[in-house]
């Protein structure tokens, strides 16, 4: 799993990414799953957090987000 939400009027971006530490068995597949707050102009992003989950919830979360508003963006 990998992919980007964004939700444009909090100039927010969460990332989903598979963790390359787990397993290649279904029942240990973890997504890491951060949070990141666009900056200024000039100015790298902010990392606000991390967190790594399992698949199935990454998945929850990913179409929980897209419910309220947040899209799916391109990698920069």
């Amino acid at each position: 799993m990998e992919g980007l939400l964004t939700i444009a009027n909090k100039c927010q971006t969460v990332s989903f990414l598979s963790d390359p530490n787990t397993s290649g068995s279904a029942n240990d597949v973890f997504v890491i799953v951060d949070h990141i707050k666009d900056m200024p102009e000039g100015h790298p992003p902010l990392l606000k957090t991390r967190r790594n989950m399992r698949y199935e919830d990454a998945v929850a979360l990913w179409k929980e987000l897209q419910r309220c508003g947040w899209t799916v963006a391109e990698p920069a």
